[in-house]
């Protein structure tokens, strides 16, 4: 923790104050929620950003689409637009936001939708012709304006909400006693080999209470990489000199992962939009070599001048262990809660 943090300790401490009072009026019935008769899952953290909420709500879609029809509905954070829109073929990473337009070009099938208002935005949603059957809500764990019917809160393994401090001197967006709201805890980026003991640990660290599940998880990378005609194995990519770039919130996994002595890595803010100075940068410095990205900033990149050199790196979040446990309880969520 750096000095500033420590000496905005006291403003992390009116902060939580303000924060429990909300969530207590929340919790009393004084501020509405709004409840809605579809199923309404909502994904989120306690800490700011970098915990791994598209792989998770990425997964969701997966095991969901085939079944049920899905929307997304996301805030499409530093979109151009304003209001609610759902995606369609006119559609881009600036009116959408980055990560809402991921989900709409890999899963055509889903509605995705952006909406500070969720509230709003879900009943625009229920008012389409072809209205959903279920709504994944990203990053809407503190917007308790509306009430969602399961709640999935992530963690970061190398990052626990149990050892952090409310914002300015932490990273936490409200006080850590929020995970009670939490049906599932999955603690995000884990080694992939973590022992049954640490996973026990974990849990006891975390307190949660008996009605709460935790599960395990960790970023598996695909084996290729794929550019607008071509796609790489990571193996050969890996031994060639390469720009790295990253935008997203902590890039090192995604570094660390594809570079090698001879490669050079460059970061921008999460959420970065890369002006016409940027892209006249990142190009000079690949002088010539393949650009490598992360899936997140492809959306953003892949109509710019590198598209030619241009490639990314597909990531999903895979369990470590009891998987069928984590998809019957939200398949189950989702039986008791629809419309027969």
């Amino acid at each position: 923790m750096n000095l500033l943090r420590k000496i905005l300790f006291p403003f992390a401490i009116l902060y939580g104050f303000i924060t429990s009072i909300r969530n207590f009026l929340f919790d009393k019935g004084i501020l509405k929620s709004t409840s809605f008769n579809v199923p309404v899952i909502a994904v989120g953290n306690l800490s700011v950003g970098g915990t791994g909420k598209t792989p998770q709500i990425e997964y969701l879609i997966r095991l969901l689409a085939d079944k049920y029809k899905v929307a997304t509905l996301s805030r499409g954070y530093k979109r151009k637009s304003e209001g609610f829109v759902l995606a369609d073929a006119a559609s881009n990473a600036e009116i959408l936001g980055d990560e809402p337009f991921q989900f709409y070009q890999k899963f055509p099938n889903v509605q995705v939708a952006v909406d500070a208002n969720r509230t709003n935005g879900i009943t625009q949603l229920l008012s389409q012709k072809e209205k959903p059957q279920v709504v994944l809500l990203d990053d809407a764990y503190q917007h308790r304006k509306v009430k969602a019917g399961f709640y999935i809160l992530l963690t970061s393994y190398g990052d626990l909400y149990a050892d952090d401090f409310m914002l300015p001197t932490g990273n936490l967006r409200e006080s850590r006693s929020g995970a009670n709201r939490a049906n599932i805890v999955v603690v995000t980026k884990c080694p992939n080999n973590l022992s049954e003991e640490k996973q026990e640990e974990i849990r006891l660290k975390l307190k949660l209470n008996c009605s709460q599940q935790i599960f395990f998880t960790f970023i598996d990378y695909d084996t290729v990489i794929y550019g607008k005609n071509e796609k790489i194995t990571v193996d050969e990519i890996k031994s060639e000199s390469k720009l790295l770039l990253a935008g997203i919130a902590k890039p090192k996994p995604f570094f660390d992962y594809l570079k090698n002595e001879n490669d050079e890595c460059l970061t921008f803010p999460d959420h970065h939009h890369f002006s016409d100075a940027d892209l006249d940068s990142i190009q000079n410095k690949a002088n010539g070599r393949k650009i490598i990205t992360t899936e997140k900033d492809y959306v953003r990149l892949k109509d710019s001048k590198l598209v030619s050199q241009l490639y990314y790196l597909p990531i999903k979040s895979t369990f470590i262990n009891h998987q069928q446990n984590f998809d019957v309880s939200i398949l189950q969520y989702i039986k008791e809660n629809s419309e027969s």
